[in-house]
């Protein structure tokens, strides 16, 4: 993994004038980080990546948008990048590296925190973001991005994650336009078995705000895969009795949210939160996640860092900063 002297650097600028000497947030590290590697990706590569522009700008958008201090020149060309959705397939990436199906939903993504940060006001370029997802929706209402693996990771999602994602865009876009899109990826997410604990966190975020009888009942299923999955050290990794890891703690933390008015949640995301505090490393990102595990992989750290800054930021929304 890289460790940059201009990022330490960049953080030292960033908080020579903070008051105390308390140190920076573990919030405000993780933004400094990623702020670091999204901006220097384009410049140094000439291209985009759905890792640092998708994922990690992502997490910035969201930032911005919780009224976190996030250096304009970091999101400069991301956005402007974001904002020409017809273009994303011409991107000079690493031909054969990137699934372009998963790079355009973490795109898309990524252009939905941009529109909510109020970065990106034109609403037509967000429904040309969620039209360009329609093609790779499947028959059956999912959008599938790795067929072999059989947990999802960082870099791969995995379809109930990918569905949840893309679906996440057409209802930002218009609930009305894509509204049979949508329809069949609910009904796509009641039926799905929940196999690991990525699965069930991510049907649990897609059934959020739906109520009936069935959904009830697929949101205890996996509710209970969750809650069992916890270990000891307060994460969770993608099965239960695994060890835990930064990225299934970081998705398992955003589900949780979705559920966190119900017995015993708030303590589960307490726990949660102190293993992704407890696994940050100084530079301000984390261990990146993969399949198997203690393999290196910067895509992979970029998109677990971005994953569990997120969980980091929205979990902790309510609390004094």
């Amino acid at each position: 993994m890289r460790v940059l002297a201009g990022l330490l650097l960049l953080l030292g600028a960033w908080f020579s004038q903070s008051e105390g000497n308390t140190g920076p947030s573990p919030e405000t590290r993780a933004i400094a980080y990623l702020a670091h590697e999204v901006s220097l990706w384009s410049r140094e590569n000439h291209c985009f990546s759905c890792h640092n522009n998708g994922d990690g700008a992502r997490a910035l958008y969201t930032a911005q948008r919780l009224s976190y201090a996030v250096p304009e020149q970091s999101l400069t060309e991301t956005t402007r990048w974001l904002a020409q959705p017809l273009e994303w397939d011409d991107n000079q990436g690493e031909p054969g590296f990137s699934d372009k199906r998963l790079a355009r939903i973490q795109f898309a993504a990524s252009l939905v925190e941009a529109f909510e940060a109020g970065l990106i006001d034109n609403w037509e370029i967000l429904v040309q973001a969620a039209e360009s997802l329609l093609p790779h929706q499947r028959e059956d209402g999912s959008w599938q991005v790795d067929v072999e693996a059989v947990v999802g990771s960082p870099v791969t999602y995995g379809t109930p994650l990918a569905t949840y994602m893309a679906r996440k865009t057409l209802e930002k876009a218009d609930t009305f336009r894509f509204a049979t899109a949508i329809a069949r990826a609910d009904d796509w997410f009641l039926e799905t078995p929940v196999k690991n604990t990525l699965d069930a966190a991510a049907v649990l975020m897609a059934l959020e705000d739906r109520s009936h009888q069935k959904v009830e009942a697929k949101v205890r299923e996996c509710l209970e895969l969750i809650l069992g999955g916890q270990a000891s050290d307060g994460g969770w990794g993608p099965y239960r009795h695994s060890p835990s890891e930064p990225f299934d703690t970081a998705v398992v933390l955003l589900a949780l949210l979705s559920v966190r008015d119900r017995p015993q949640i708030e303590k589960l995301i307490e726990q949660g939160r102190t293993y992704l505090l407890q696994t940050q490393l100084p530079v301000g990102g984390w261990p990146e996640t993969t399949r198997p595990p203690g393999a290196q992989s910067y895509a992979q750290h970029i998109s677990t860092s971005s994953w569990a800054t997120l969980a980091l930021l929205l979990s902790g929304e309510n609390l004094e900063r």
